[in-house]
């Protein structure tokens, strides 16, 4: 594995996480949106991360593919929605208040969204760490053929 590759890794991780990050805000800016495009309120969204690391079919190609020091790095493969159901909260004068006087609010807990940012933002820093980390090692190695 050479510099770049932990360049790369590390780029590829930070591309996610600002993904995330980005989810996690359009979370906490729609925690009370009681109108969507869709209908009904705004429902929690989430991505799910995966490796780019090729699949190993058996343990002989995971050994080969690891001889010929194949990186990994992570991407979003999909964002989901929380199946969780909206909060209710009894406000008959809402315009949005069914029936009964009920509002559905969105199921998004902003404690757990604050949470979740601490997360995305330490992983962030630990990529941007390791990319700079990778960068001094690439400066020093020119260092020593001068």
């Amino acid at each position: 594995m050479d510099f770049f590759t932990s360049m790369d890794i590390s780029s590829s991780a930070l591309t996610a996480e600002r993904t995330r990050m980005n989810l996690i805000s359009s979370n906490i800016a729609n925690a009370n949106s009681t109108r969507t495009q869709e209908g009904g309120p705004y429902k929690r969204k989430d991505a799910v991360f995966a490796s780019t690391a090729p699949a190993a079919a058996s343990f002989k190609s995971a050994l080969q593919s690891a001889a010929r020091k194949n990186s990994a790095g992570v991407e979003v493969i999909e964002v989901v929605e929380d199946p969780n159901p909206p909060r209710l909260q009894y406000d008959p004068s809402h315009p949005d208040a069914d029936a009964q006087g009920y509002v559905a609010y969105p199921n998004v807990n902003v404690v757990e969204e604050m949470a979740d940012m601490i997360a995305a933002t330490r992983a962030y820093e630990a990529n941007i760490t390791a990319s700079q980390a990778a960068k001094s090692m690439a400066m020093k190695t020119l260092e020593i053929s001068r």
